[in-house]
């Protein structure tokens, strides 16, 4: 008789279509998107659609590059047109835009998992679901909800706030598997959310950094005076992020460092900072304002003593994990921030590479500053910053539980 053989059958990886309301030509989107989706593309075929702002699509070089860097990673990019005004009406009609491009990605390319980043990604993952029984990853990114509210854009309990609320309860209970930033996130969400009874479907993955681009420097590049004490800010001003508050502690440093100055990268708020410098009578010889593509905010860092950033220490920030924090670190820099930011205090206290003040009074920032100033003149601090994102915020780590979360959902 003949020996019939019968060949195990492997579960092939699923597609993944991932949703994101952040456009890839912004350096958020390609830090904590695309970078992430360029390392799982080796193992599964990934669908990305992203919004892109009008004024960032219009830079036809940038849009050239991005386009063969997605082509160069196999991600199948469908770029869509972001819409701002009027609010809710432009929001309405970009979700059902995502809606329509997801629904024929699906159909056309058998995806099996959408992976929705944030909230409004999700209404649109949450659709396609019931539509096509594709699973959902609800990418919290932080509790987004009420970062509208303490941001001074939404009314507590207006209108927008209860029909998000909604929506953020229906995510949560349809999801198949949900990412936060923080173990003081799953800690929330098991107490406000009642998720006790599902912790296997909630995995903490912090906002990663590649550590290959992001890397400690000798700061020995020509531009850099080491005469100088540089302390450096990166990124966005205003609403959630107390820029005052540190043009009060540059004020206060440079009175213990005379030779201080203020190195700031941010992309599109200068009027603004150049407003708030003059109105705190900081001289512009004391300070450089720099625009950088993403791919040159290392080299930016690298000219850094130490970092400052200041979050306002709301209920949603305790799921916030600043991707700065990441950054600072991955370059051998130290930082100073404040109390009550997502597992910030934990993990500095943990690593000894960043100190927190527990209130802006001057009496506690100039402790602070004191301390900063020594661990910035230690011989080991590079390797130690290094050291502890390494640890905590490997992209290589991040792209791996979100692989894990992956295969969970492929049995």
């Amino acid at each position: 008789m003949a020996t019939v053989l019968v060949a195990e059958t492997a579960t092939l990886p699923s597609a993944i279509l991932y949703v994101s309301y952040d456009g890839m030509l912004e350096p958020l989107g390609q830090s904590q998107v695309l970078a992430y989706l360029e390392r799982l593309t080796l193992e599964r075929s990934v669908y990305l659609i992203s919004f892109e702002k009008p004024s960032d699509l219009k830079n036809r070089k940038q849009f050239a590059h991005l386009t063969d860097r997605m082509a160069r990673a196999r991600i199948t990019w469908i770029p869509l047109t972001y819409h701002k005004t009027p609010v809710f009406l432009a929001t309405a009609w970009d979700v059902l835009v995502g809606c329509v491009a997801g629904w024929r990605l699906i159909t056309k390319e058998q995806i099996q998992i959408v992976h929705a980043r944030s909230y409004v990604a999700s209404v649109i993952a949450l659709v396609l679901k019931r539509l096509s029984k594709t699973k959902f990853i609800f990418d919290m990114r932080g509790f987004w909800v009420d970062e509208r509210v303490e941001g001074g854009l939404w009314r507590k309990n207006g209108m927008a706030y209860r029909i998000a609320k909604r929506f953020e309860r229906l995510f949560l209970a349809s999801a198949d598997h949900i990412v936060v930033l923080t173990k003081t996130a799953v800690s929330d969400l098991s107490q406000i959310f009642k998720l006790n009874n599902h912790p296997s479907h909630i995995t903490v993955i912090p906002t990663c950094v590649d550590l290959v681009r992001f890397k400690k420097s000798e700061k020995l590049l020509p531009s850099a005076d080491r005469s100088k004490f540089v302390l450096g800010y990166v990124g966005s001003v205003g609403t959630w992020y107390q820029f005052e508050k540190v043009l009060e502690s540059f004020i206060l440093l440079v009175r213990k460092k005379s030779n201080a100055t203020l190195l700031i990268i941010n992309k599109n708020q200068h009027s603004y900072i150049l407003k708030q410098l003059s109105s705190y009578k900081i001289p512009l010889n004391r300070v450089q304002l720099l625009s950088a593509q993403h791919a040159e905010v290392p080299q930016h860092i690298a000219l850094m003593d130490a970092g400052i950033f200041y979050i306002k220490p709301t209920f949603s920030k305790r799921a916030s994990a600043p991707t700065r924090l990441a950054e600072y670190l991955a370059c051998g820099v130290p930082c100073l921030t404040n109390s009550g930011v997502g597992d910030v205090d934990e993990f500095l206290l943990k690593y000894k590479v960043g100190i927190v003040t527990k209130s802006f009074e001057e009496a506690d920032l100039s402790v602070a500053l004191d301390r900063l100033i020594d661990l910035a003149s230690t011989a080991e601090i590079q390797d130690n910053c290094r050291h502890a994102a390494y640890a905590e915020f490997s992209l290589v780590n991040g792209t791996a539980k979100y692989e894990n979360i992956y295969r969970g959902l492929d049995a």
